[in-house]
C-alpha cells in the first residue's frame, strides 16, 4: 500500500479509530511511533488508518491485558498479513503461540503466590523458613534482587 491515502472511504481518520477501538489518539500515536500500526497520510498530512488496523488494535489491546511486553506484541504483529485485517486463523495460530508463555507465567505467579504466604509476615525475606531467601548471601553475584524467584 502507498504513503498517501487512496480513499477516506476505505480508511478512518484517528479520532474515528480512537473512538471505534476504545482507546485514546495518543494511545494510537504511541502504537505507531512504536511500529504496532501503521497509518496512511492524506495530501493535507493527515493521518488515516485502513480498516484492518482495528483489528490490529483489538489484538493489541488483548496483548497488553495479559502483561505480553510491546516487543513481542510487535514480532506477533510482524507475522500478520500487512495488506488485510487478521483472520480467525491469523488470531488462533497467535493465540496458539501465546498461550505457552501465559501458562508458564501463571505457574510462575501461581507459586510466588504460595510462597508468599510464609513470608508476608516477617518483611526482611531472610529468615530460615523463607522461600525466597538468599541464604549467607551466595547469591549476591548473580545481581541484585530476590534472584529465587527466576527458577519458579
Amino acid at each position: 500500500m502507498s504513503d498517501t491515502c487512496p480513499s477516506t472511504f476505505q480508511t478512518l481518520s484517528v479520532g474515528e479509530l480512537a473512538k471505534r477501538a476504545g482507546v485514546a489518539v495518543s494511545a494510537l500515536h504511541f502504537y505507531e511511533a512504536k511500529g504496532l500500526i501503521r497509518s496512511l497520510r492524506t495530501e493535507g498530512n493527515q493521518r488515516r488508518y485502513p480498516r484492518g488496523m482495528l483489528r490490529r488494535v483489538a489484538i493489541i489491546k488483548v496483548a497488553q491485558r495479559t502483561g505480553m511486553p510491546l516487543n513481542e506484541i510487535k514480532a506477533a504483529l510482524a507475522a500478520l498479513p500487512d495488506d488485510r485485517a487478521p483472520s480467525q486463523e491469523n488470531w488462533r495460530d497467535l493465540s496458539a503461540a501465546w498461550r505457552e508463555d501465559l501458562d508458564a507465567r501463571i505457574r510462575r505467579l501461581t507459586q510466588l503466590r504460595d510462597q508468599l504466604d510464609d513470608c508476608i509476615g516477617c518483611g526482611c525475606l531472610s529468615l530460615t523458613i523463607c522461600p525466597l531467601r538468599n541464604p549467607r548471601d551466595q547469591l549476591a553475584a548473580e545481581g541484585p534482587g530476590p534472584r529465587l524467584l527466576d527458577e519458579i
